[in-house]
């Protein structure tokens, strides 16, 4: 996890002193607007169809009910733009990372996913593809879904609350790994 917040550090400080005369957007992923995962992405323009997307997200809530949904997590990603930078379609190459602690949570989820807590973190990285549409000068819409990998490292508890652990394992995941339908706003 050093590593990764070191190179990401180490990324956002070369951008800096580059991207003075390029555009910069900042998002917001609706779809963890909907789950209350309060979300925010930056997206610089490297070249003129090369963008980096660099998206944070969190959800501290711990909702009476005794379900959870707790995670903090991040995904850049590099992009290639058909038509040009935040511009139409494109495909992009993305890594991510996140710390979790789920569990309770209602019948839209697997039954382990009711009955049990995990807690945990994942690691990984995948290929995605998405179109922006622009809606005004500084305005725009993006969809984009990936696929890809992510290695889960976790811990299982028998209820969102309470009891010993039951299992300290891990598993590899193929398959989505990416969905957004993000609100734009072009800084520069």
């Amino acid at each position: 996890m050093k590593r990764a917040l070191i190179l990401l550090i180490f990324i956002l400080g070369c951008l800096t002193i580059e991207s003075k005369a390029q555009k910069i957007a900042l998002k917001s992923n609706l779809l963890y607007d909907a789950t209350t995962t309060m979300n925010l992405g930056l997206e610089f323009g490297l070249a003129r169809k090369w963008t980096l997307d660099i998206p944070v997200n969190y959800n501290p809530w711990k909702p009476d009910n005794g379900r959870r949904l707790r995670h903090w997590g991040v995904q850049p990603e590099i992009r290639y733009w058909f038509c040009e930078s935040f511009n139409r379609t494109f495909v992009g190459l993305h890594a991510h990372y996140a710390d979790f602690n789920v569990g309770g949570l209602p019948g839209l989820f697997s039954e382990n996913m009711q009955k049990n807590r995990y807690q945990g973190h994942l690691y990984g990285g995948g290929l995605s593809v998405g179109h922006s549409w622009i809606l005004k000068k500084r305005w725009s819409i993006e969809a984009s879904i990936g696929l890809g990998y992510a290695r889960i490292e976790y811990e299982k508890y028998p209820c969102a609350e309470c009891g010993s652990k039951l299992k300290d394992t891990g598993r590899n995941y193929f398959g989505p790994t990416k969905a957004a339908l993000s609100i734009i706003y072009l800084i520069k």
